[in-house]
């Protein structure tokens, strides 16, 4: 695992952050960014051009779908996993035809989040 991967999460639940900063954390990485909606993670990106971006689909201003195309015109290259709650399977289609890396299911468990940054890291 490298411990240089920039990482962006995006999500309005300061409690689902600060849960995935831990992850983030207890894998040894420390360049974690925040984005509370999905207006403030298209600004994130281009600031910090992260390594990989976890993001909520529902959030406020901006869907998680629409960031995730702002992202992608960014950088084609871009890693976007979305994160889906039980009842956001259609928006999950709609974010793979868009570019999205990978998605994962919340709750969120650590296994499932490591796994995908070691599916980045090879």
């Amino acid at each position: 695992m490298s411990k240089d991967l920039k990482v962006l999460i995006c999500d309005d639940s300061a409690l689902v952050r600060k849960q995935m900063n831990k992850i983030f954390s207890s894998q040894g990485i420390s360049n974690i960014f925040e984005a509370v909606d999905g207006e403030q993670a298209v600004i994130k990106y281009a600031e910090v051009m992260p390594d990989v971006v976890f993001m909520d689909i529902v959030m406020p201003k901006k869907t998680g779908v629409d960031a995730l195309k702002d992202i992608m015109s960014l950088n084609p290259a871009a890693k976007v996993v979305m994160a889906s709650s039980v009842g956001t399977q259609a928006n999950l289609k709609d974010a793979i035809e868009n570019g999205a890396y990978d998605f994962i299911q919340k709750p969120l468990s650590e296994d499932s989040v490591v796994k995908i940054l070691e599916k980045i890291n090879e």
